[in-house]
């Protein structure tokens, strides 16, 4: 690629596409739903913190008093569970959804890049071996690498052979009537 600068003509070498990522390979697959489920846990995370300042200034203030403890019991609690329990179930259904996912040729590895629980990505390294489909059809789970669940949108991925190579659909199928029969006597 040559450019001018100031009248000079300049070369620059560019060995890696914008799709490398020097440590984690190159990029296979990018969720469309990142933005939103950081929104969505930030928007969470954030209304629990005000419920927390709030709601002790708010009593004091306004001198709210209940006669019944049940009541008083039932209130805080209704309080503390919007102030807790969303944001963990939101984080236990969004923990596995996968950013980004790279791939490195040259190990057959993977890593997946998810959100924690603070926020912050996380990075998960795999071989295509320890993905394991499965058995029956989960909401929030595509695959298992390793024993972490993964979500992914199969038709995200701008390279159909990509997914199947992730799945292990491109490997060929070796059909044992021997085995099945000992393990259908074992059973």
């Amino acid at each position: 690629q040559v450019t001018s600068f100031q009248g000079v003509a300049v070369r620059s070498l560019c060995t890696s596409s914008p799709y490398e990522h020097p440590e984690h390979g190159r990029l296979v697959y990018k969720g469309n739903l990142a933005k939103a489920v950081l929104g969505v846990k930030f928007f969470s995370y954030s209304t629990s913190i005000f419920n927390l300042l709030m709601v002790p200034y708010i009593m004091l203030k306004t001198g709210i008093g209940f006669d019944s403890l049940l009541i008083e019991a039932a209130f805080y609690g209704l309080i503390g569970f919007f102030t807790f329990v969303t944001p963990v179930t939101l984080h236990v259904l969004t923990k596995g959804y996968v950013i980004r996912l790279y791939y490195k040729d040259e190990l057959d590895t993977y890593t997946a890049i998810t959100y924690n629980a603070i926020l912050a990505e996380k990075a998960t390294v795999f071989h295509q071996k320890d993905v394991k489909i499965p058995d029956i059809t989960k909401m929030f789970t595509t695959f298992y690498a390793k024993t972490k669940s993964m979500l992914v949108n199969p038709t995200l991925f701008p390279n159909p052979q990509d997914y199947n190579h992730l799945m292990g659909y491109d490997k060929s199928f070796y059909f044992n009537l021997e085995e099945e029969k000992e393990a259908g006597k074992q059973k």
